[in-house]
Order: structure tokens, then C-alpha cells, then sequence
């Protein structure tokens, strides 16, 4: 019994102290992956710009398009796009600063999953437009939806009072439904968003506005249709998207930008967290 304990107390002593220093461990090591170098160090004159999820607070984005627009170093950046799209104004706001990045750098969107309705109008202006084959393209339309809670409202006693001034200043309620007026009201706001997102798509590929139901409409296509009728360049993956981008900016030699350890430790984290979850979800609905 002795010698057993003897044998096994150096690992309960390790045990021991990880339990007791958890999370002064975990400090250390998040503080290496963030100093650690990466080898040689060498000013990236490449960089990469990921456009994903819902396009609703883009400042980040923004911002990381401006400071490469005025780093002189970088003279490409890949625009990764897997986005669904998102509200008008900060898909807009995207296309801007990318057009301006476009005038002093070499610009190639790579769509790698979805490259839809805002995220589409975000990475237009690219001077080159890479798609996955199975990626969506397209959805160049715009929305306005609202319930309509006035017979739920109704059912369980809820009225409203409403003081207000000028005529439309309710427009878009969802406590009722909209006058006749109020809904032509709205339609010329949805109709004059897409004609700004189709005049600019058009001007940006070079497409005929009056051939826009073609390519416009609120269409989805995959790769190969979008590239028929001029939505996008080329079809191919990641790497032949990066491959593009090089030869475009005229490098000698690729150095691409990293991100820092710490983003990639965040990232991996959440993604390995989201996935967790997706396979939790699909395993419960399968059994």
C-alpha cells in the first residue's frame, strides 16, 4: 500500500497543482500564443478581410478596410465573404470602402459560401470576383417586412394610443395594418433602395440596368450560372483566389498578414463551440 502511494503521489501532486492554478495557467498560456513569434518576420504586403455573418454593426470591417487602404506595405487584399447580406446602410457603407480601397490596392472577392444581397453589394467593386462552385451569388433585391399583430393584439385586450405628427410618421407599424397610402409610401423607399443597389452593381460589373431581370430580381445562382451572366469572374477555391490576388498586385514575393494568435485562438474557439452545438442538435433530431 505504501509503495502505491508512493508511485502514484508525484501525478496526484500535478493534479493538485493544475486544479490550484487553473486559471494562472490558462493566463500563461493565452499570454505565450499572443507574444509567441511566428518565425521570421517579414512586412506583409498582403492581407486578408473577412465579410461574414449578418451585416449589421460593420465598423471592424471599416476600420480594417482603412487601415490597409492606408498601409503603403500591403498592395492587395482578398475579401472573404460568407454572409447572407444583411440592412441596406451598412452593406452600402462596405461598397464604399471597398471602391475607395480599389483605387490604391488590389482588390479580389472570394465567395466562399454565400455571397448574397448586402455581402454582394459589400464586395462588388472588387477588381475581380472568385466564387466557390457551390456558392450562392446574387439575391440583389431588397425587403421590408413587418407583422401585422393588430388580430393577436386584439384576442388578448392590447390597444394602443397614439399621438404623432406628420402623416407617415407611423408607416411600417406592426400594431396594425398599413393604410393604402402608408404602404405606397413605403414600396417608393423599397423601390428607390433597388434601383441604388442595381445602378451600382451594374456600373461596378459593367451589366445593362435594363437588362436587369436577368441578373437582379432577387435571384440566387450558383457559381457557374452567376459567372454566365456576369456576376462574378472566375470559379475556384481559396487558394486560387489568393493565387489571383497575387498576380494581380504585381508582389515579387507573397507575405501574406496574420492574424494574431490570440484572433485565432478566439476564432477556433468559437467555431469548435458552434459546431459543438450544430452536431448536438443534429444528433438529437436524428435519434
Amino acid at each position: 500500500m505504501q509503495l502505491l502511494k508512493m508511485i502514484f503521489a508525484p501525478i496526484g501532486a500535478i493534479f493538485k497543482f493544475i486544479n490550484t492554478n487553473f486559471k494562472a495557467l490558462v493566463f500563461l498560456l493565452i499570454l505565450a500564443m499572443i507574444f509567441m513569434p511566428d518565425g521570421e518576420m517579414k512586412k506583409p504586403n498582403l492581407a486578408q478581410v473577412d465579410i461574414k455573418n449578418t451585416l449589421l454593426q460593420t465598423e471592424d470591417i471599416l476600420e480594417k478596410l482603412q487601415a490597409l487602404n492606408d498601409d503603403d506595405n500591403i498592395k492587395g487584399v482578398l475579401l472573404y465573404i460568407d454572409s447572407p447580406g444583411g440592412a441596406l446602410s451598412p452593406s452600402v457603407e462596405l461598397a464604399m470602402q471597398v471602391k475607395k480601397l480599389a483605387k490604391n490596392k488590389k482588390v479580389v472577392a472570394y465567395a466562399a459560401g454565400s455571397m448574397t444581397s448586402g455581402s454582394y453589394y459589400a464586395g462588388v467593386n472588387a477588381h475581380k470576383i472568385v466564387a466557390n462552385p457551390g456558392s450562392f451569388i446574387g439575391s440583389i433585391g431588397v425587403i421590408m417586412q413587418v407583422p401585422n399583430l393588430e388580430a393577436l393584439a386584439d384576442k388578448i385586450g392590447i390597444s394602443e394610443q397614439v399621438v404623432k405628427a406628420g402623416e407617415f410618421k407611423e408607416a411600417g407599424t406592426f400594431t396594425r395594418k398599413w393604410s393604402q397610402s402608408e404602404r405606397d409610401s413605403l414600396q417608393k423607399l423599397v423601390d428607390a433602395s433597388y434601383e441604388l443597389f442595381t445602378s451600382d452593381v451594374a456600373q461596378a460589373r459593367g451589366l445593362e440596368t435594363s437588362k436587369k431581370d436577368e441578373w437582379a430580381n432577387a435571384k440566387i445562382f450558383l457559381a457557374g450560372e452567376a459567372k454566365q451572366v456576369g456576376l462574378i469572374d472566375e470559379i475556384g477555391g481559396y487558394f486560387e483566389a489568393k493565387a489571383q490576388l497575387e498576380e494581380l498586385s504585381g508582389v515579387s514575393e507573397a507575405v501574406w498578414e496574420k492574424k494574431p494568435q490570440i484572433e485565432k485562438f478566439m476564432e477556433k474557439f468559437t467555431s469548435q463551440g458552434v459546431n459543438s452545438m450544430a452536431n448536438l442538435l443534429f444528433n438529437t433530431q436524428m435519434r
